[in-house]
């Protein structure tokens, strides 16, 4: 009889099943850690240990379910502080919950609005402290799941009024030291998924996009009051990536500290940066700058009122510290109430053609393309 050649193979024995069945077992395995108290365990053995390993916690957003970019924050993080307490160190480690902000707002308001319902603002700060308790302790369960270890039984919530303290006792801090000043800056919004974005969501892009030089005409009595030259035609000149904007141009931003400068073109004058009067004038083929007949300081023109180039409105200028005199005409078209592919009703195609033509072929103030990283999010 032949011998089974199985028989002669001296293989280890083990009680482990073939299958890991992880579905089935996963969830035991959380329950023994959570019956055990794993992680407070894992401090009290490293609670002598000179080395200690702190992970401040990032807190997620208590609008939702768990997804891909929270799970991977929170595995990440879980991976590191095992790592270390496998080193030797004490890793004590306090979850967080992002309570306020405009996500959790939106949904409580949507859902306000779909039941027809209008509260007050103490109520609706209740619906959205509601909102909140219900999905920290959906994501709680969620993370466990994910076998994520943590001090849960101290999590933190920044919504909870001890920390609103130290929030402003630390803020109160910043102010006695002169650290805090007013201004403004941009803050990037998703249109479909109708949120601001953080910086870490955004990505940049090569793109290529049609660029364009605008003439917005001044009344002569406003340049003469001005002190501005109202002899000849004035044209306040900005340049835009986005001529699709222009119908919902409604002002116009210059630096307050920026020379300002008005070139002689012949039968009209334009007003620009004078530190870009050169880069205009050969974006525009022109052989030399044209010649400065006066020059004025940004702040002296906030106020001014030069025409849309094509709807009967004023588009003011405004004063702005964020505009730079690293490329354009160092005056910024500002268009508040735009939106992407489509303005005022014109499709973003549709509107470039009559804008481009719109500068008459004899202006030397024409439509060229332009390559610019552009942002974009990795949500979408």
């Amino acid at each position: 009889m032949a011998q089974d050649l199985k028989d002669t193979l001296q293989l280890p024995r083990t009680d482990f099943p073939m299958r890991a069945a992880l579905a089935q077992r996963e969830p035991g395995r959380v329950a023994h850690w959570e019956k055990l108290g794993l992680h407070a365990r894992i401090q009290e053995r490293r609670a002598n240990s000179d080395r200690v390993f702190v992970l401040h916690d990032g807190p997620p957003f208590t609008n939702g379910d768990v997804h891909i970019g929270t799970a991977l924050n929170k595995s990440l993080k879980d991976f590191v502080n095992r790592y270390k307490s496998m080193r030797g160190y004490r890793t004590p480690y306090v979850p967080g919950w992002d309570c306020h902000g405009l996500p959790i707002e939106q949904k409580v308001s949507r859902e306000l609005q779909e039941k027809k319902l209008t509260l007050s603002t103490a109520e609706l700060r209740a619906r959205c402290d509601a909102f909140s308790e219900q999905w920290i302790a959906k994501q709680t369960a969620q993370f466990k799941r994910l076998g994520v270890l943590a001090d849960w039984a101290h999590e933190y919530k920044t919504k909870a009024p001890a920390f609103e303290a130290d929030i402003i006792r630390t803020f109160a801090a910043f102010i006695e030291q002169d650290l805090v000043y007013r201004s403004k800056k941009p803050v990037y919004w998703s249109i479909p998924f109708e949120t601001a974005l953080a910086e870490a969501e955004i990505e940049y892009r090569d793109h290529v996009s049609p660029s364009i030089w605008v003439k917005f005409a001044v009344p002569p009595d406003q340049a003469a009051a001005r002190g501005l030259p109202a002899d000849k035609p004035l044209f306040v000149l900005i340049w835009t990536t986005t001529p699709w904007t222009i119908p919902a141009n409604l002002a116009i931003a210059v630096h307050p500290e920026v020379d300002y400068v008005v070139a002689d073109l012949g039968n009209e004058r334009i007003l620009v940066a004078g530190a870009l009067l050169a880069a205009v004038a050969a974006a525009a083929g022109l052989a030399t700058p044209p010649a400065v007949v006066h020059t004025t300081k940004g702040a002296s023109l906030e106020g001014l009122a030069p025409r849309h180039p094509f709807i009967d409105r004023a588009s003011p200028v405004v004063l702005a510290d964020y505009v730079t005199t690293d490329s354009g005409t160092g005056c910024v078209h500002t268009a508040p109430t735009a939106r992407s592919g489509t303005t005022a009703g014109i499709s973003m195609t549709a509107a470039s053609r009559p804008i481009s033509w719109d500068y008459r072929p004899s202006s030397p103030w024409r439509t060229s393309r332009r390559r610019s990283r552009r942002p974009r999010t990795w949500r979408s």
